[in-house]
């Protein structure tokens, strides 16, 4: 197996650390010389020491070793590759596949994506990966019944793919963003299946709806609930981005109204969680009024009824951003997990243990009951003196696992060098673990090699890998899905869902602790309300419908 070894990420960060991403040898007591080789599609670090002839003396000329390396392939041999792009239909740009999600039951594991992302908003279709062997083998296909593009569908597109288990029902759903560029659409498509292989045609969620983004489904699989079998939607309806949450019964087939918050709140990118007890906890980016300004903070609403109503928003955090570089699209969306005990962490990016919001940290909270959370901790990926910029955070915690024992593991996007453009920036796929609740962290792992940001295809915010990628356990052992993009030929692009293989969560070697990291400042860059994955019905067109309801 061709991988990416400790030591050689030990070393990459620590060129990192040393301002060397550049391949410029800073003088000081001694003459470290940091390049790079590619070799057989993968690449190592090189790590020269040339002490002979080298002085303390600040005054002493640096020495160029190289400028941007050459491009190689990114993808290892400790990748497995679970789908690619047949589509070759307009509008959609193709090979690309961005913006994945996972669930696992057992040996199973089932990922959904978008596949031919279009530019203007979704993709030719949804794709799904199946495993039923704990990510050892993979089957693949594309949803049926929901886009013309895949040519069984109405619709002209679909985004936003996330994936549930209905332990209760035995059944798998997909559920995605239904996009038309002529007629009204259900705020969500719910596609089932009873192996995770076959889908059936989609179902609609509140038929009726104006508009919708970025929707999320969980399912209560925990036997002793007394909510057992029922499956949670959350989504946002724009222009204003209320937020909506619609409940199922009876396996996805039906799903009631919408329902809003309390306090009728705004906000995208919630993710709802189901503790043991029956509690729904929804992590979400919230958009609020603080001291009559308005404001985006990390915030969690709960309902303990089984969905009949739900609570207004309590704050997690304020959020400082450090917008990332090079055109890419990004932003402090969460994602939350549940260990086996019933706590829930939401991460993000965030800049307020770098010096000047420099870069981004991931950091996150937890909460035993939705209500109460945590100090915002950062995970020790590098040292705060670095400049890695890290981003999209996917998190998983091993539900045979929790508190002090939780096995927690957290796939990433990061840029060795957070000053950088579109056309130097080098992106690469990350990920870190801890054994022991997030007291201390394993050493990071690079997963892929550098990707560069002309590799990736456009969407309506940007260079596109996705809004979020994904971390699950089969069995103990942790497994992602994330894009990864190879060099384009001519219109055509080459970008494809992995997942990686050999992770692990035990504990060993070098751990890394963040106990004694404060928060710096209070800054942060703007953080937009980026346009959504599709159009909003015309004001007059939407009393119509509310009149005939």
């Amino acid at each position: 197996m061709q991988t990416f070894t400790e030591l050689q990420f030990m070393l990459h960060h620590f060129a990192v650390a040393a301002g060397k991403v550049k391949m410029i040898n800073r003088v000081g007591s001694s003459c470290e010389q940091v390049g790079w080789a590619f070799r057989a599609g993968w690449f190592a670090l090189i790590l020269t020491l040339a002490l002979g002839g080298c002085s303390g003396s600040s005054s002493s000329s640096s020495t160029t070793i190289t400028t941007t390396p050459p491009p190689g392939n990114p993808v290892g041999a400790n990748l497995t590759q679970v789908s690619s792009d047949p589509f070759t239909v307009g509008p959609g740009q193709h090979a690309t596949e961005v913006e994945p999600h996972m669930h696992a039951n057992g040996n199973t594991l089932v990922a959904a994506f978008q596949t031919g992302r279009i530019g203007p908003g979704g993709s030719t279709d949804i794709g799904w990966a199946t495993s039923t062997n704990g990510g050892t083998n993979w089957t693949h296909g594309f949803l049926p019944g929901l886009t013309s593009g895949e040519g069984s569908g109405p619709y002209d597109a679909a985004s936003d793919p996330a994936v549930a288990y209905d332990a209760r029902h035995g059944v798998w759903m997909i559920a995605s963003l239904p996009i038309s560029n002529t007629s009204q659409t259900a705020a969500v498509a719910v596609s089932r299946s009873m192996d995770g292989m076959t889908w059936q045609n989609p179902v609609s969620a509140d038929p009726t709806s104006s508009s919708s983004d970025k929707n999320w489904i969980v399912c209560d699989s925990w036997a002793g609930s007394p909510y057992y079998g029922n499956c949670y939607l959350e989504w946002d309806q724009p222009p204003n981005d209320e937020i909506s949450m619609s409940t199922s019964s009876d396996g996805g087939l039906t799903w009631g109204a919408a329902t809003a918050t309390a306090n009728l709140a705004e906000g995208i990118g919630g993710q709802p969680l189901v503790q043991p007890n029956g509690t729904v906890v929804v992590p979400t980016e919230a958009f609020v009024r603080v001291g009559g300004a308005a404001a985006t903070v990390m915030s969690a609403f709960v309902s303990s009824n089984g969905g009949a109503s739900w609570t207004a928003p309590g704050m997690i955090s304020n959020i400082q951003v450090h917008n990332d570089a090079g055109g890419i699209r990004s932003g402090p969306l969460p994602s939350a997990a549940v260990d086996g005990a019933g706590t829930v962490w939401v991460v993000w990016e965030d800049c307020r243990f770098r010096m000047s919001c420099s870069t981004n940290d991931l950091v996150y909270s937890t909460s035993t009951d939705g209500l109460n959370w945590s100090a915002v901790t950062r995970v020790p990926i590098d040292a705060t003196t670095s400049t890695v910029d890290h981003f999209i955070p996917g998190i998983g915690i091993d539900p045979a696992t929790s508190g002090a024992g939780a096995h927690v593991g957290l796939h990433y996007y990061y840029y060795p060098q957070s000053s950088c453009t579109e056309a130097t920036c080098q992106l690469f796929v990350g990920y870190i673990s801890s054994a022991n609740g997030g007291s201390t962290w394993n050493a990071p792992v690079t997963l892929s090699g550098a990707m560069q940001m002309v590799w990736l295809p456009n969407s309506q915010n940007g260079l596109m890998v996705g809004d979020y990628v994904a971390t699950v356990f089969t069995n103990g052992v942790p497994h992602g899905v994330f894009a990864v993009a190879s060099a384009s030929s001519g219109t055509t692009y080459g970008e494809a869902i992995y997942t990686g293989q050999g992770l692990t969560v035990t504990a060993a070697g070098r751990q890394s602790s963040s106990a004694g990291d404060k928060p710096l400042h209070k800054l942060s860059d703007k953080i937009e309300q980026e346009p959504p994955e599709k159009g909003v019905i015309p004001p007059s067109r939407r009393s119509r419908q509310r009149l005939g309801k």
